[in-house]
């Protein structure tokens, strides 16, 4: 046999070992807008995802396997969603974190439900994600009813006697948490002056400035992302008002400081105790900030997601989905945003939204409790 030959065969079976430890990896998911206006919730999902699955193969993998991830981008649009959802399922991956957007999680979970896939979403917050009875559907966050529900109280309380305005964007986010602060509002018998809506993407508010101006809005609640809502504030800004503006999770990232500047000081929003302050959390934030990032926003909730799916798949000895979820809808989840469990619809029963404030330096903190 030449030397030639030999060196033919071996390294044929280094590439057959190569395939081999390849097809040994357990892949899973992530799915959200890597580009597009919503990017900045995309990168956090990314980072948290690849924070996990590293931190999961240095302790031992998942079932004696490596877990390989596969990064999938919908840029927060309903068909791209839906095209993701099925790409996934068709590879047979037995695990999705996503998707970000409401418009995209909710389609894209009739997909992986037909497909076989179960799915964790660390952000959609609107209510029809887990009313639908899909057997693979549930989130690590809350609901829109619930953080309607807060900002209602907030404002029930601290700008009572005021004259209030709620505006919406259209989408199944924008609009269904308006709709809830509105339900919410009304219920406790504050009567909004004005209710509009504007088409995400938007970009010249002048028209709808003008009415609040006009009507003399003391509290404007945008239910919609934080671009639009960035803008709306500086136009208000630009126009001499200083009504406060106030939303819900998607002011979450620092983007929206650099849509505002300073004039985002005092803007209030909606969203979970902050999980970068938790005993659970400190080693991993470290992880992060050695490598400077910041896991704010959706970052750990994502990280979160990855862990009880991958602590139900350990603890039930395999990754087919109806059983992993059976036990995650079961069992008690120890995560870096804190102890998880379910309901039937897969809703988490540890529910717990607070009122952050922006700040003048591009940060946030949580209003004073007391106050509250």
């Amino acid at each position: 046999m030449t030397s030639l030959k030999l060196i033919g065969f071996a390294l044929g079976a280094l590439i057959a070992l190569s395939t081999e430890a390849l097809a040994e990896d357990i892949t899973i998911a992530v799915a959200g807008p890597i580009t597009g206006g919503e990017s900045a919730f995309g990168r956090q999902m990314k980072n948290g995802a690849e924070m996990a699955v590293e931190q999961i193969n240095a302790s031992g993998g998942v079932l004696g396997k490596r877990l390989a991830l596969d990064i999938e981008d919908d840029a927060c649009d309903p068909k791209q969603a839906r095209s993701v959802a099925e790409k996934i399922a068709a590879a047979k991956i037995p695990f999705v974190a996503g998707h970000f957007c409401s418009s995209s999680s909710i389609p894209a979970s009739e997909a992986y439900a037909d497909g076989n896939v179960l799915q964790i979403t660390p952000a959609s917050t609107n209510p029809l994600f887990t009313e639908r009875k899909l057997w693979n559907v549930a989130r690590v966050c809350g609901r829109d009813d619930q953080q309607g529900q807060v900002a209602a109280d907030y404002i029930a309380k601290h700008f009572k006697g005021k004259n209030i305005g709620i505006l919406n964007d259209k989408t199944t986010y924008g609009r269904g948490l308006a709709d809830e602060t509105k339900r919410a509002l009304n219920k406790a018998g504050v009567i909004e002056k004005i209710y509009e809506s504007y088409n995400k993407g938007d970009k010249d508010f002048n028209a709808i400035v003008s009415r609040l101006k006009r009507d003399n809005i003391d509290l404007v609640y945008v239910g919609g992302y934080h671009q639009e809502a960035g803008l709306i504030l500086r136009q208000m800004r630009d126009q001499g008002l200083k009504t406060v503006l106030m939303s819900g999770d998607a002011l979450a990232d620092k983007e929206f400081a650099s849509v505002t500047g300073v004039a985002g000081a005092g803007t209030l929003f909606t969203f979970g105790p902050d999980p970068r302050n938790k005993p659970a959390a400190a080693a991993i934030v470290s992880k992060f900030k050695a490598r400077n990032v910041d896991p704010e926003g959706y970052t750990l909730y994502t990280y979160a997601a990855v862990q009880v799916w991958t602590q139900a798949a350990i603890k039930v000895g395999t990754t087919d989905p109806r059983k992993v979820m059976d036990v995650i809808k079961a069992g008690s989840w120890d995560t870096v945003i804190g102890k998880l469990e379910y309901d039937a619809k897969g809703d988490i029963k540890q529910i717990d939204y607070v009122v952050y404030r922006w700040d003048d330096k591009g940060g946030y903190s949580e209003t004073n409790p007391s106050a509250f």
